[in-house]
């Protein structure tokens, strides 16, 4: 529920102790500075790990259109890839705090997205188009012209 407080978790930096049991005012440093140094020191657990963005893909009948979240990720850190019968999405996340203010705790770091389709041959990998705007792409891929949907004239002998 938001705005209460749980008992058995906290969540406030002015308690953490760095981890060693010793409080983290006893070497004079302030608790917020330890904090920076602790997470200084440690190595990045989940430097190369990556996100797979929620995505939902939607089908008429001239082809498809997918929206795949990515937050915080700016134009120039996405790349989009069809090779063959594959789409690549590939994007890093450029979260920067604000000019003149410093983190002294993250929890949430820069994010590396990565999701791979495999495509149907009755769509047109020739024809597709890509928009990012707040966080979510979008990319409409179109059938093919042999697999669009087509009226057959009949013809009164």
């Amino acid at each position: 529920m938001f705005g209460s407080k749980s008992s058995q978790t906290s969540n406030n930096v002015g308690n953490y102790s760095g981890g060693n049991g010793n409080d983290a005012t006893q070497n004079g440093a302030s608790p917020s500075t330890e904090v920076t140094r602790q997470q200084q020191r440690q190595p990045a657990r989940y430097a190369n790990a990556t996100i797979t963005p929620p995505v939902d893909v939607l089908e008429d009948s001239t082809g498809i259109t997918l929206y795949a979240d990515l937050p915080g990720v700016p134009k120039e850190n996405l790349k989009l890839q069809v090779e063959s019968d594959t789409l690549t999405i590939e994007a890093d996340s450029a979260l920067a705090a604000p000019e003149g203010l410093q983190s002294s705790h993250t929890e949430v770091g820069l994010g590396r997205f990565h999701r791979v389709f495999s495509l149907s041959k009755e769509l047109d990998t020739e024809n597709v188009t890509a928009e990012l705007a707040h966080g979510v792409l979008k990319l409409r891929i179109p059938k093919a012209a042999h697999a669009q949907p087509r009226r057959i004239d009949v013809k009164v002998a």
